[in-house]
């Protein structure tokens, strides 16, 4: 049976780890930028192998610093939604559209790597010359877990419940985080932000990735809101039996990295009524993922 382990709360609250001392900057860039001293002037050409005689120029708009537009050129969440264009289900796979030039708006920093990034992409149809919509909010793979909890014959959704600021609201959710570097350890990831938002240390084996389940044209990852967000994201499933007093500590704990403004209780909602308590798509998209891998076979039912 898979087992874990519980921490106590002040460990959580009082941890000493820095984001910088966690995160990987990219020193060297792909796209080389000769710029002027003015923010308002920043610009580069770029050459993609799908379209290798229709140069993108990239700009930056006022307010964005030749450091930020350096760093953004080079991030990872940049690159990687270039990678995604001329990928082989990329946008510009089969030659009907062609990329003219992107306008960096925004970065924000976490630590010495970018976090987000936003931006507005002309992406033309070639045949009609019309375009497509093209604003942007890079952030990159995140991970969710769903963690379910057997205790006398109940099983218990773990959820966070969290300060979401672009919401307005305070939300139910199931614990998740970005990744923070380009090594792709989503799994690490996620047993990583189950130990910071929950205080309970799950092990990697333990951990059964339900996106893998998907098809393989979908990359293996869940796109949250494509319509305005390049984040990509990855669910798994952690299974255990505790004791009912396992329950009684997890109830309403106060966890969650304090000093960088995390401010989390957890919460247990019984499984059979979590698909109808919370409004996080991340819950109801794990909730279907794990009924189907189930009734697929994929999955044994406890």
């Amino acid at each position: 049976m898979a087992g874990f382990t519980l921490l106590p709360s002040r460990l959580l609250a009082c941890s000493s780890r820095a984001i910088p001392h966690r995160l990987h900057h990219h020193a060297k860039m792909i796209l080389r930028c000769k710029m002027s001293s003015s923010s308002s002037s920043l610009a580069h050409s770029i050459t993609l192998r799908s379209q290798p005689n229709e140069p993108v120029l990239i700009s930056a708009t006022s307010g964005i610093s030749s450091s930020d537009f350096r760093d953004a050129i080079d991030s990872s969440l940049f690159r990687n939604w270039l990678r995604n264009l001329e990928s082989e289900t990329g946008i510009l796979a089969d030659g009907s559209m062609t990329l003219k030039q992107v306008l960096i708006q925004g970065v924000d920093m976490f630590g010495k790597r970018i976090g987000f990034l936003k931006f507005k992409a002309d992406i033309v149809d070639k045949e009609t010359g019309q375009k497509v919509p093209g604003i942007v909010f890079a952030r990159g793979p995140a991970v969710a877990v769903l963690i379910l909890l057997e205790s006398d014959g109940e099983t218990y959704a773990v959820l966070t419940e969290q300060v979401r600021v672009p919401t307005g609201k305070i939300v139910l959710e199931l614990p998740a985080g970005m990744l923070d570097d380009d090594k792709g350890d989503f799994v690490g990831t996620a047993v990583r932000e189950v130990e910071e938002e929950i205080g309970i240390k799950l092990k990697k084996e333990d951990m059964v990735d339900l996106t893998a389940f998907l098809d393989p044209s979908t990359g293996y990852r869940i796109f949250p809101s494509p319509g305005g967000c390049d984040e990509e994201m990855s669910v798994f499933l952690y299974r255990g039996q505790v004791e009912k007093e396992t329950i009684r500590q997890l109830q309403g704990k106060e966890t969650g990295l304090r000093e960088h403004g995390e401010f989390i209780k957890v919460r247990l909602i019984p499984y059979r009524e979590l698909w109808r308590k919370t409004a996080d798509a991340k819950v109801l998209m794990s909730i279907g993922l794990y009924e189907m891998a189930q009734r697929e076979g994929l999955v044994s039912s406890q």
